[in-house]
Parts: C-alpha cells; structure tokens; sequence
C-alpha cells in the first residue's frame, strides 16, 4: 500500500472534522456576516471617560464570536479586558451617552458609541477612526446580542461547551489529552470520579492514540450532558422507548395540564423534532423531546402571561405599579453620582414611577441629587430629556414622575416649562373629564405621563395665585410627623421654600400628594390625593389596621419607599407593602439583591409592563380582607403546593480565581406572601457538581392565600466555614406557576440571564383537596 495516494477529503468530511463547521453560531449565519468579519478582524478605537481622558484601544471579538476583547498597552506593561455580548443591555449611537453628550463638538458624534452593560459595570464610550467602523461595530454587537438571544437552549448548550473546550485544549491542536480533559471538567464545574472519568476517555478514544480528535470529544461531551432524570420522563410515555408517538405527546401534554390536542402535538414535533425522518412521520425522538422541555414553550412560566392579558381598564388604585426610589442614584445614597443612566435602566425594566429630588441649581437650572449628601448633581433638564426618549420603549402605559420639590418658586416655573416643552403632548396637564369618582385607568392614560407632587389649595385642575404648604418635601410631610426622622432630606443650611408656583402646581393632576391623618379623614378626600409612607409607618399601618388600608388603597394611591438610614441603598421587603395593597412600592432599582428579585418577579407577569392587576379582594371599598388575619377571610384558598427540585445543569463556577474550586449547590425554595404563607425550605447539597447535580428532593407548602404569593427559587454554593455563595435565582408569582416538569431558567443577582443555567423540577397543585393541572407522579424518580 506504499505509495498510495490520500483521497481527497470531501466537503462532508471537513464538516465531520471542523469544528467550526458545527458551531451554532456559524449554522445562525453569523460568520458570514460583513459586520462581524470586521470585529473578527479587530479594530482600534479611542476609549473616553472625559474631555482629557482618551485611550487608544483596539477592540477585537474572539472566535466564539460572543467575546469581545479590548487590549491596551502602558509603556512595557500590557493589560486585557473582556465583556460577552450577553452582558450587553444595548448599544447607542453617537453622542447619546452622558459623557459624550458633553463632548458634542469635541468629538465626531458619527465616529461615535456606547455599550451599555447590564447591572453595576460602567458603560463604554468609543471613538473610531471612521463612521463605517463605528457603524460596523454598533450593528454587530446588536446582531450577535440578538442571535444569542434566540438560540434555543441546545444551541446555547453547544456554544457553551466548545467556549471550555478551546480553554481547555492548552496547545490548541485540535485534540484532547486525559490531562487537557480533566482540565475541561474543572472548567465546567464537574469533579467526576478518576476511574469514571479515565473509562469514559478511553471508550471516546476510539483511534486508541491517547487523545480524543474533534469527533471525539463530541461523543465525550453528549456522554456528559446526558439527563438520565429526563430521559426517565421520556420512557414511562414511549411505548418502545425510542420515539413519542403522536398520542403518546398527547397523553403527556394532558398529564401536563397543557393544550392536549393532536393538532398542539404535531405542532411541537415539526418545532423541535431535528430528525427528518421522525419529524416527517410526526413522532419525536429522545433529543425532540429534550430540545421542547428546555425550551421558553416548556417553562415554569405561563407564556400566556408574557403579554398584556389583564383587564387594563381598571381604576388607577387596583393596580400594583413597579415604582423606584431615588431613581438618579448608581449606588448609595451618600456619595455615589447622580445620573440620566439609571432613568433609562428602570424605565427599560418596565418600572412606571421614577423619583426627582430636585433642587436649585446654578445659572437658574434646577438640579437633581440627594440634597445635603456628597452625591453628585444632574441637570432636571437632562433627566426630562432622558425620560421623554425613553419613557414607552417597554410599556404604553402611564408614566409617573414623583417630584421631590426643593426649588425656589423662580426655579419651579424653570421646571416646570421644562416639563411641558420637552414633554409636549406625552405630559398629562387636564383631567381627561370632569367627573372624578374613581381614577382613570391604565388604558385611559396610554402614553402619558403624569406628575405626583404638591397642589395649590382649590379644585382640581385649577390653582390660586401663590400658596404656603407645608414643606417643599413629600417624603418629609406625608406622613403628618409620623415617620422615621432619618429620611428628612432637608438641608440645614438653606431655607426651605413653603410657597410654590402655579405653574408647577398646574401640571399636578391625578397625583396630589398630601399629609396623611387617619383613614377616617382621608376616605373625605377624592381619589385624586395621595400620600406616601415610610417603610416603618406603612408596616404598622398593615400590622395594626390592615383591614382599613386595604380599603384605602382601594380607592387611592398610596406610595411607600425606604427609611432615609438606609445610607447603602438597601431595600425593605416588599411583599408586606403589597399585602397591604399598596400600589407605589418604591425600591432601590441600582441595589441588586432579594427584594428586587421580588419586584422583578412581581411585575414578570402582564408583558413586564409594569402594571399588575391586584386580586378583587383587595378592590372593594368594603373589603373584609386582612392580610394578618387570613383564617377563613377573603382570598383564602387552601393551596398545597408541592415542588420535586429534581437536578440543575451548567451552574457557574463561584470561585474562578481557583480552578480548582467546584461548586457543592442545594437550592433553597422560597415563599413570600402573607406572614402565615412566608416559608423557605432547602435540599441536600451535591459534592464537587455544578454541571450535573441531581436531588430529587421534595419539598412542600400550605398556602392559605395564594394569590399574593411569590415563589423564588435560590441556587447556593454550599461553604461550611462561611455564608453560601449566590448562584443564581428565579422569582415569579404563584398564579403564573405552571404545573408538571418544568425548566426554570435561572438569573444572576442583577436580574440578567446566567444562560444556559437551568433547574429542572416537577410542581404539583391541590387546592381543597383537588388536584390543579398535575402530572402523573407514576415516573420514578430518576
């Protein structure tokens, strides 16, 4: 045979061999996109934080096209930083950050443009040497953003595991040692067992030369990613264990509690059947079956309520409505800056009240800022500019700028014509009639936005000429003296004003803040007066008069935000507030943690518009509900809700300083609701995996009133001589809960997707001893 020619390798066999060529990435098209070619390539670009401080960068993406790479050089010292696409909330063009803004005339706005990165990393403000490159860059970022986002989670799964495999193949062969696999199973947070690990490898290494090529490493990774738990599943329903036949998808979806129809069947086999030969003869084979369960169709969240499904014609008062405090704040509330970046954050988040301390400020411009504190200040009219950009990107539904006033009345009549000439026809200045029984609805106010603050004394939509009031600050007056002392923001050192413009006043229309005196005074008042609470007044209110606030706040706004020594901006508990019926719940937006988990949960249900409708027992004028009395009352409903936290896949390394240090998670099951529904209980922990742990750990809860509770799942890096490290987390309304075995795709602490993370449970519902949409528990646990 010496001598003989090699046969020509075909295009199959370089698709086989090429690892690139199986990349989800390239199959999206991607690759072959101009835009991206130019990023492969790398380009250099001006990196600037001020008029003095330009850097030269080159910005370059790596062959993962999900990595950006932005090198830098000082004198003999290099540095390299990095983001991912994924971290990116957007990108703007031209001079459309703060920092750029400033800059207009100094810099080409073509040239110009901004990553924004979600959560507390700051934003990057980018020069290049050409309008074409910028433009390059600008729609490249957005189309890898884009596609990323819309892989399926197979995909996902796949682009994941060959980003590890290229760090793990040291000499980038191509090819694998034992050495270069067990440095991938550190990589993705698995310690499997040595003798395990080397009979795998050698049943991969079919060319029985020590390394695993392309092929390989392939089956070695689909041997890894098998879901034994999932596949269990699949079999109770397959009659021969090899496909689902129609009827038998069917019988599955109705143990689900799903659309059980043929025509709903055959649909999810012509969706995500990848077999030709099965998808043609309408059955769905084992990886069919594995690619539906992971996908958004199969999610522990109704997709129903995605959109906009509640009745949005409701008074005002019946709505819960996400709201932030100290909305100019990036940090705390003592010496961090002031910013438009966190107004367009919260408004992209669906938050519908923003907050604006506003006080005088130089040349005649009010500014906005934490008064008497070292933050710094932002022009009014930079915000109004902002909020009138952003203000219905994500919901069409009414806007609220809750104004802090603290200006003389010469700066009010500044803000004032601030508001309505940037604003024009968004700005709500009339009622919408003449009749004030109850407050216009959501739908009604569509595009508008409305101002909560002080009024001058007389009818509604009318003023007289200058009036005292009380104080120039809602949050110090609302209460009549009655709350925490510590949230005074007044400053010392100036005067406040008591008098305030008609032409401020003029603009207050349905959101008329006024002192709080008893309930009793305040059900005189139309529905038009608001007050707001602090987190202490409005808890004892709740504790000791819940029935009658309920009632308030059925009929009027009630707004409650955190205690002024809260000097990190931390947040209080909103589920207590929400219990009370209280609209406005005004949190911290810039402070990541468990109660903005609980407010990104509460307002995931109806298109994240920001609106959710309250449950009719807390709509009534004369509703007997108390939150802390719930035996027997309205809205108790008997609920067991009973959770198999079953296994979770590709969690994250804590540690990445340590490649040595593999996660041990246990996943805590929280309930927030009324104080007696309020439980949390956790699994074992899983030794040394991330990738694969498996618990099958049931875990069970008597709900007494179902419809205000919040379930969070919380994911934990077990440590014995410290607190647990976060992983990652899910929150989401019991009424959007969906029955049967689900996947929860899990979030990192600052809401974004920790893709392709994943919690696989089953969820069983009785209500009054009758079970709710639940799936055969025959299957035995995997």
């Amino acid at each position: 045979m010496l001598g003989r020619k090699k046969k020509p390798a075909t295009e199959t066999d370089r698709k086989v061999h090429d690892p690139k060529a199986h990349d989800p990435l390239r199959r999206l098209g991607v690759l072959d996109d101009e835009d991206v070619c130019v990023m492969l390539k790398g380009s250099k670009m001006v990196k600037v934080r001020s008029q003095r401080w330009r850097k030269d960068r080159r910005l370059k993406l790596l062959e993962d096209c999900v990595t950006v790479w932005c090198e830098s050089s000082k004198s003999s010292r290099k540095r390299e930083q990095t983001f991912s696409v994924t971290e990116v909330e957007c990108v703007r063009e031209g001079c459309q950050s703060e920092c750029l803004r400033r800059l207009a005339g100094l810099v080409p706005e073509s040239h110009c443009f901004t990553v924004v990165f979600r959560g507390a990393r700051k934003s990057l403000d980018l020069c290049c040497p050409t309008q074409e490159e910028a433009q390059h860059w600008v729609r490249g970022i957005r189309l890898l953003k884009g596609r990323v986002a819309n892989m399926s989670q197979k995909d996902k799964l796949d682009h994941w595991i060959r980003g590890y495999l290229r760090r793990a193949d040291q000499n980038k062969d191509g090819k694998m040692t034992y050495d270069e696999v067990r440095h991938l199973l550190q990589l993705i947070n698995i310690d499997l067992n040595e003798l395990y690990a080397r009979t795998l490898f050698k049943k991969c290494d079919r060319s029985c030369d020590g390394r695993l090529d392309h092929v390989e490493i392939e089956e070695f990774c689909r041997e890894l990613m098998r879901r034994p738990e999932l596949d269990a599943v699949f079999r109770h329903y397959s009659s021969n264990g090899c496909v689902l036949t129609t009827m038998e998808l069917r019988d599955f979806l109705g143990d689900q509690g799903e659309d059980a129809s043929l025509a709903h069947a055959q649909n999810l086999i012509l969706t995500y059947e990848l077999n030709h030969w099965a998808q043609k003869n309408l059955f769905m084979t084992q990886n069919g079956f594995t690619m539906y369960m992971l996908s958004n169709e199969n999610d522990v969240f109704n997709p129903d309520h995605a959109r906009v499904y509640q009745d949005m014609s409701r008074p005002l008062a019946h709505y819960f409505i996400s709201s932030s405090h100290n909305t100019y704040l990036t940090k705390d509330q003592v010496t961090s800056a002031s910013s438009t970046e966190p107004y367009i954050r919260a408004l992209n988040q669906g938050c519908r009240c923003v907050e604006l301390d506003c006080w005088d400020g130089d040349k005649g411009e009010p500014m906005i800022f934490h008064g008497h504190t070292l933050t710094s200040k932002v022009l009014f009219k930079e915000v109004i500019e902002t909020i009138a950009q952003y203000a219905f990107k994500t919901s069409p539904y009414p806007l609220i700028l809750s104004i802090e006033n603290h200006c003389s009345v010469e700066q009010q009549v500044v803000m004032a014509n601030h508001l309505q000439s940037i604003l024009g026809e968004k700005l709500l200045k009339q009622p919408l009639n003449d009749q004030l029984k109850d407050l216009p609805s959501p739908e009604e106010m569509m595009g508008r936005i409305l101002i909560k603050g002080k009024k001058l004394s007389g009818q509604l939509g009318k003023t007289d000429s200058y009036t005292s009031f009380t104080s120039s600050s809602d949050e110090e007056s609302a209460t009549g003296g009655g709350m925490d002392k510590g949230s005074i923001k007044k400053d010392p050192g100036k005067p406040v004003s008591s008098k305030q413009s008609p032409e401020l006043s003029d603009l207050v229309v349905y959101c008329q803040s006024v002192p709080f005196h008893g309930f009793e005074a305040a059900n005189q008042k139309p529905p038009s007066m608001m007050s707001s609470f602090s987190e202490n007044e409005a808890l004892k209110l709740i504790k000791d008069s819940g029935k009658l606030f309920i009632r308030h706040n059925s009929l009027q706004l009630s707004r409650v935000y955190p205690s002024g020594q809260r000097l990190q901006s931390s947040n209080y508990d909103p589920q207590d507030m929400w219990n009370g019926g209280c609209q406005m719940v005004a949190l911290n937006f810039q402070t990541p943690g468990e109660q903005m988990d609980l407010n990104q949960g509460r307002f995931l249900p109806n298109g994240r518009c920001g609106y959710v409708l309250k449950s009719d027992f807390m709509c009534h004028p004369k509703s007997n509900f108390d939150p802390e009395k719930t035996g027997g009352g309205p809205g108790h409903i008997p609920t067991q809700l009973t959770i198999r936290v079953i296994s979770a896949q590709q969690l994250p390394k804590i540690d990445t300083d340590k490649p040595n240090s593999i996660v041990d998670p246990q996943v805590w099951v929280e309930i927030h609701g009324v104080s007696i529904d309020k439980a949390r209980a956790k699994t074992q922990r899983i030794d040394n995996n991330g990738f694969n742990p498996r618990w099958n750990c049931t875990l069970s809860f008597q709900l007494q009133v179902p419809e205000l509770a919040l379930v969070r799942f919380v994911v934990e890096d077990h440590d014995h001589t410290a607190k647990n490290d976060f992983i990652g987390q899910f929150t989401l309304p019991f009424t959007s809960f969906r029955t049967g075995y689900r996947h929860i795709h899990l979030l990192k602490a600052d809401g974004s997707s920790l893709s392709p993370a994943t919690l696989f449970i089953h969820v069983k519902v009785v209500r009054r001893g009758v079970p709710i949409k639940t799936v055969s528990e025959r299957v035995g646990k995997a």
